[in-house]
């Protein structure tokens, strides 16, 4: 919404925001109840779904009722079905399915830290004990397990984002820095059989990584680097080097230590990629995915927020690299900086 078409708040406005969050509650219910899958083949009632999850018939109508409140489903002939785009979206299995997003967006790390957001502002920082910058945050194994759903096309545009370049290596030796599930280094490898990777995070996440490898058919190319990204020795050098979704940790001279870091480790013909969050000159009204994204970095973070593309280029040209071309994937709020050493 821009500036010149909001209206201003009204109660509805306002009492919409207070009960949000059980628009959220009812759709991580429903996919873990697994109440989509039940209707794709078609309408049931409420006996039905109660009998199929095996809830009872008091819940199962309560739930099913405020699904179609909220547009989660729709109402037929006293039952109730998948509403238009549900059948893509929300049963699993299916090439776009998105329920298990629900995993990451909607966790209870999440959640459970939102709820000191207050003391968080007062303080500037992370308040919980366990948060984006503690080892072996659990919440990592669920993003590595879970975040396909938004990687996949993302890493699909990254792929095509080098391909012309990488397709010209008599080898591709690729470091995937901070690499969760695996999926753009899995994705880079996969197009190209002289690739090799290696892929960088705790060693509780790479357990879940190792399993996407195995299942992509990878796992005898991908090399596993456990340990902190700042200190865990890197080897290299590299042609691709890959940090994804982490840099917005961090304040910006963190974030550069880590980017020089990483530029050492790239062969001086080489290509380092950025994908992540950034921040336009434009009023928070009208971009307001990385705002909020920012709130969580500073419950989960100690001086992280998403950065701006000016400080993005600041960054990189402190670390030795040149301007990045960026990419975005469409419909998602992202973006993939693809640069190179400056002195190439």
């Amino acid at each position: 919404m821009t500036v010149e078409t909001r209206t201003g708040l009204t109660r509805a406005a306002l009492f919409d925001m207070m009960h949000a969050y059980k628009t959220t509650a009812l759709l991580r219910t429903a996919v873990e109840l697994g109440v989509f899958e039940q209707l794709a083949g078609g309408p049931l009632s409420v006996e039905a779904m109660a009998a199929r999850t095996g809830v009872v018939p008091r819940g199962a109508s309560i739930l099913l009722h405020a699904l179609a409140a909220v547009g989660l489903l729709d109402t037929v002939d006293g039952g109730f079905a998948l509403p238009a785009g549900g059948e893509e979206l929300l049963v699993r299995g299916r090439p776009a399915y998105f329920g298990d997003m629900v995993h990451v967006v909607a966790s209870d790390w999440e959640w459970d830290a939102l709820k000191v957001l207050t003391k968080a502002v007062r303080g500037g920082g992370a308040v919980v004990s366990e948060h984006a910058e503690t080892p072996r945050f659990g919440y990592w194994e669920d993003f590595a397990a879970y975040a396909g759903a938004v990687a996949g096309p993302t890493a699909a545009v990254l792929a095509d984002a080098i391909d012309g370049w990488a397709g010209r290596r008599e080898s591709l030796d690729i470091l995937d820095v901070a690499c969760g599930h695996g999926i753009y280094g899995f994705t880079v490898a996969a197009r190209h059989g002289n690739s090799r990777l290696w892929s960088l995070d705790w060693p509780n996440v790479l357990e879940v990584t190792a399993r996407h490898a195995e299942r992509l058919g990878l796992r005898d190319r991908m090399h596993p680097l456990p340990g902190d990204m700042f200190t865990t020795p890197l080897g290299g050098p590299y042609d691709l080097v890959m940090v994804t979704n982490v840099l917005h940790h961090f304040s910006a001279e963190r974030a550069t230590e880590l980017l020089r870091r990483l530029t050492a480790a790239l062969k001086p013909d080489g290509r380092l990629v950025v994908v992540g969050f950034t921040r336009t000159d434009a009023p928070p009204e009208r971009d307001p995915s990385p705002h909020l994204f920012s709130v969580l970095m500073l419950v989960w973070t100690a001086e992280g927020e998403v950065h701006s593309a000016g400080t993005y280029d600041e960054m990189l040209r402190a670390a030795g690299l040149i301007p990045a071309k960026e990419h975005t994937p469409p419909g998602l709020p992202l973006t993939i900086m693809v640069t190179q050493p400056a002195s190439t």
